[in-house]
């Protein structure tokens, strides 16, 4: 019998931080995780923070089922956006009550903040919004921070790592290595 195949969810929000959404969900598929890129204001193209356009898989209203990890890139308007939807913290609610992997990078811990969940737990984020993720949980300087089911990291330099790490927890060391390998990461 196969063991089941990972499910991911990333958010993608206007102003992104489109490094954070691409890598992210690159390493990820490199590791047969099944993603889906979802939009949280539809399907159509979204204008990222450095005017990239992707193209989301589904509108976050239509997706269905459950995910391992919900992803949230950051990039400051993006995570103001993930931050004041109701649609998110909906879903991050539910996710951190089932128990699975919610991943928050760069500005998006704002949007745990916003939403009242993973408060009091070890995090760290871009320093632009330290306070606020700090006065909502234990901000550390770490290039990425595990607390149970919550994963955070700092930024677009830190993406690698951060999807990496995910790519661990979901599939074990093995592939996370088999995977990092073939794209030349220096140390």
């Amino acid at each position: 019998m196969n063991p089941k195949t990972p499910r991911a969810l990333v958010l993608l929000a206007e102003e992104a931080e489109e490094m954070e959404a691409t890598i992210s969900v690159d390493v990820l598929r490199r590791a047969s995780i099944e993603v889906v890129l979802a939009g949280i204001d539809g399907a159509s193209p979204v204008c990222c923070s450095r005017g990239v356009r992707i193209v989301p898989d589904v509108a976050l209203a239509e997706v269905t089922g459950s995910f391992d990890v919900v992803v949230l890139p950051g990039g400051k308007g993006g995570a103001d956006r993930l931050a004041a939807s109701p649609e998110v913290g909906a879903l991050l609610r539910a996710q951190a009550e089932a128990g699975r992997l919610v991943a928050a990078i760069c500005a998006a811990p704002i949007a745990l903040a916003a939403h009242g969940v993973f408060a009091g737990r070890r995090m760290t984020c871009h320093p632009s919004v330290r306070e606020i993720v700090a006065r909502h949980g234990k901000h550390e300087g770490e290039a990425v921070v595990i607390d149970g089911s919550l994963v955070t990291s700092q930024g677009p330099g830190t993406t690698f790592l951060f999807a990496l790490t995910l790519v661990e927890m979901l599939c074990g060391v093995t592939t996370r290595d088999a995977i990092r390998a073939p794209m030349m990461l220096l140390s």
